[in-house]
């Protein structure tokens, strides 16, 4: 593996494997009474949270503390940085601190790589504007492929706000990287305009595309990001991209609904489908602690204890 995790576009087929396996294995470990192993122990792991975040951050804690790290957790709002300190100049005191890797969340996307210059510790992209999430796209695969088997040739369905998604980015990226097929279904104001690069396939018909699905995806439509109507109003997104129970009886019987979360729920996605037992959106959330353990001990070079 390489020294950082900027983007899922950076992992080979080999390199994702590796990281699910041995998320595979430690979370047989988090079912033993004690859950904590010593393989980090004596290494610095440093959560730059310069965006809000309670899911991502306390995961990539959780993860570091099973693996016996010592954690600073190091918020953006009433530090020097809210005082006017770049990035670089706290890059350099993290340094100057021994930081062995850094998780960063940045609200400008390329944060994470113009940092890994500057660290001679591993760099761990936590989210970065709206380019990638590397560890969400890892944990998503993990909990797929734990609900069906392998990946390969799995048609996986992404729905709803692409254009302010790093989520679906890394998605398309890790998911094509395991072989599975991944089409996009969004209003056409909600894709990216170099969406015909990705390596995967567009549709407006969601309708079209659910019988045929093994994976739905559904994603939060980020108001917050949003400067202009992207669509006529809620009521109109959610009848015509909103996964109700209707919809979700058209898909196959042995399909699983996804969500990186937070959900608007009754906007993309009806609450009995979120809280159904096709849907693994509380797995994902447990399985993102381990997906980080396994990232964090690669990274870092430990090794697990039998």
């Amino acid at each position: 593996m390489n020294r950082h995790l900027i983007s899922a576009g950076d992992l080979s087929r080999d390199d994702a494997l590796l990281i699910l396996d041995t998320a595979e294995e430690l979370a047989r470990v988090s079912e033993r009474s004690i859950k904590k192993l010593p393989t980090l122990r004596g290494r610095t792991v440093v959560n730059l949270f310069f965006e809000d975040s309670t899911r991502t951050r306390i995961s990539f804690e959780a993860a570091a503390k099973r693996l016996s790290a010592d954690v600073i957790n190091f918020s953006a709002k009433g530090s020097s940085v809210s005082k006017g300190e770049s990035l670089k100049d706290t890059a350099l005191t993290l340094e100057a601190m021994g930081a062995d890797a850094v998780v960063i969340r940045h609200s400008a996307s390329g944060a994470p790589h113009r940092l890994a210059n500057w660290v001679h510790g591993s760099v761990v992209n936590a989210g970065d504007g709206t380019h990638e999430h590397p560890t969400q796209a890892l944990l998503d695969a993990f909990s797929m492929r734990r609900r069906l088997g392998g990946l390969d040739g799995r048609r996986v369905t992404v729905v709803g706000d692409v254009l302010h998604s790093r989520v679906a980015r890394s998605n398309v990226l890790l998911l094509h990287t395991l072989g599975a097929q991944v089409t996009l279904v969004a209003p056409p104001t909600l894709l990216p305009v170099s969406v015909d690069t990705w390596p995967c396939e567009v549709s407006y018909d969601l309708d079209a595309v659910l019988p045929k699905s093994d994976v739905v995806m559904m994603l939060r439509v980020q108001k917050e990001r949003m400067n202009a109507a992207f669509f006529p109003s809620e009521r109109e997104y959610s009848r015509r991209y909103g996964l109700d129970r209707d919809r979700f009886a058209r898909m196959p019987d042995d399909a699983i609904v996804m969500h990186p979360g937070p959900m608007n729920r009754g906007m993309e996605i009806a609450a009995e489908v979120a809280d159904s037992a096709r849907s693994t959106i509380v797995e994902q959330v447990a399985n993102g602690v381990t997906i980080r353990m396994a990232v964090l001990y690669l990274l870092l070079g430990g090794e697990i204890a039998q």
